[in-house]
């Protein structure tokens, strides 16, 4: 049976790196359920977050060759119990005068937070793991779902352990 892993990357911020990660996923048909990548507090190196899908073997493999490729500098396998993971979630919730105190509520419930307002819906920003986010969505959607989008996953160890080189 298949689970998901997460993977943290540092790389040193070339143009196409990400197309080159991509492209080895691709040569090789592993999955990559989500991708995010962001600057580091170190200059010129981005950390990209892959969440992948997999045995335990084929987490291995992908993480060899990862470890191949040039601009890449580390590759550190997040564990859930000592990582912290967040996405983000914004959606657009139909909320008249009839609903609108309700739609809030539910927010509230999950601590979102209603960044827009328009006479017949609201947008709500939601930050948490993706099934605090799927719970929100389950509670949303006999309101009446517009639109979403949900960001990739992002992922950092808890406690003094970092992924940065030695300064």
């Amino acid at each position: 049976m298949s689970n998901l892993h997460t993977l943290s990357v540092l790389a040193q911020d070339e143009d196409g790196i990400i197309s080159r990660i991509s492209g080895m996923f691709t040569r090789r048909a592993f999955n990559i359920v989500s991708i995010s990548s962001g600057r580091t507090e170190i200059d010129g190196v981005n950390r990209i977050t892959l969440v992948v899908e997999g045995e335990e073997i084929v987490v291995e493999q992908i993480t060899k060759q990862l470890n191949k490729l040039v601009p890449v500098l580390k590759v550190s396998r997040q564990d859930p119990e000592t990582t912290v993971q967040r996405g983000l979630l914004l959606v657009k919730v139909a909320a008249g005068n009839s609903n609108r105190t309700q739609v809030v509520e539910a927010a509230k419930l999950f601590r979102a937070h209603v960044v827009d307002v328009s006479p017949d819906s609201l947008i709500i920003e939601a930050t948490g793991t993706p099934s605090k986010l799927q719970a929100l969505l389950d509670v949303l959607e006999p309101f009446g779902i517009r639109e979403l989008i949900e960001s990739s996953v992002t992922a950092m160890s808890r406690g003094p352990r970092s992924m940065a080189p030695s300064r």
